[in-house]
């Protein structure tokens, strides 16, 4: 009879280094990686794992009650990417744009902590220079019923390449992978802000108590549309980003990929 994923996520909960010491003592283990093919049950064992730390504590936070974004968790995953949809409306000729569903964690790392600079640079590096997100203003439109609705700033994302001499290309719909990444350098600076904040290690002097209660960080296939060279740079930013953390947080990485894998594999040794 073969292993729950809810088994599976309990032990990855439950995890502990064992020395080898004549007085063996246990501690957490920092990072676990998990290599599976897809369609075995890696996203859904992202959400077992969430399911098992969301009845532990009690009380909101900020960024509570997001797909992304718990008390004592932050993870990507396939829901993340659904955060983001695109809005093709070409019945009115309107150009591309993806829109994002609301949830408390673009508006944090976007408004509250001003991470679209750095966002648009990550996007870039990983794909095109020329290639640019470009993030709305807040403005009014009229609906259907003649109403005016206000979009708020930060929801929507419309992108085009920048030619030089100050001429930009109509927008574009980008390509699944592109908007992968996208979404993925998202993650990755909140993920670069979390670590930042914890690594302070006297709570009360820290810039914010959000994440004070943050025990894991559950990363399943992240970006894997990349080129080989890409993605190995990517899989060691990240290892340098996760060994860069000082506290107490722990890393699960689910991954496909078995050029992703080894990479981390090696990073962590």
């Amino acid at each position: 009879m073969g292993t729950s994923l809810t088994e599976i996520a309990q032990t990855l909960k439950d995890a502990k280094h064992k020395t080898r010491a004549k007085d063996a003592s246990e501690s957490d283990v920092k990072v676990q990686l998990i290599y599976a093919f897809n369609g075995t049950g890696k996203t859904r064992l992202s959400r077992e794992f969430k399911s098992l730390l969301t009845t532990k504590l009690d009380g909101d936070t900020e960024l509570e009650l997001s797909e992304v974004v718990g008390k004592n968790y932050l993870y990507y995953n396939a829901f993340t990417e659904d955060l983001f949809y695109w809005d093709n409306d070409l019945e009115n000729d309107t150009e591309p744009k993806l829109k994002i569903h609301p949830n408390n964690f673009t508006n944090w790392i976007l408004e509250r902590q001003g991470q679209d600079r750095n966002i648009i640079s990550n996007f870039q590096h990983y794909t095109d220079e020329k290639l640019t997100p470009h993030f709305n203003k807040e403005y009014s439109i009229e609906d259907n019923n003649g109403n005016n609705v206000t979009v708020g700033a930060f929801t929507e994302i419309t992108f085009s390449y920048e030619r030089g001499n100050d001429e930009i290309s109509d927008n574009i719909k980008i390509s699944k992978g592109e908007e992968s990444i996208f979404v993925w350098c998202v993650f990755n600076s909140l993920l670069e802000e979390v670590i930042d904040v914890l690594n302070v290690a006297e709570p009360s002097d820290r810039e914010t108590d959000q994440f004070n209660q943050l025990e894991y960080v559950f990363i399943d296939d992240p970006v894997s549309s990349l080129d080989e060279n890409r993605l190995i740079e990517l899989a060691v930013n990240l290892a340098k980003l996760i060994k860069t953390s000082q506290s107490e947080l722990k890393f699960i990485i689910t991954t496909h990929n078995p050029l992703f894998y080894n990479v981390l594999h090696n990073e962590f040794k």
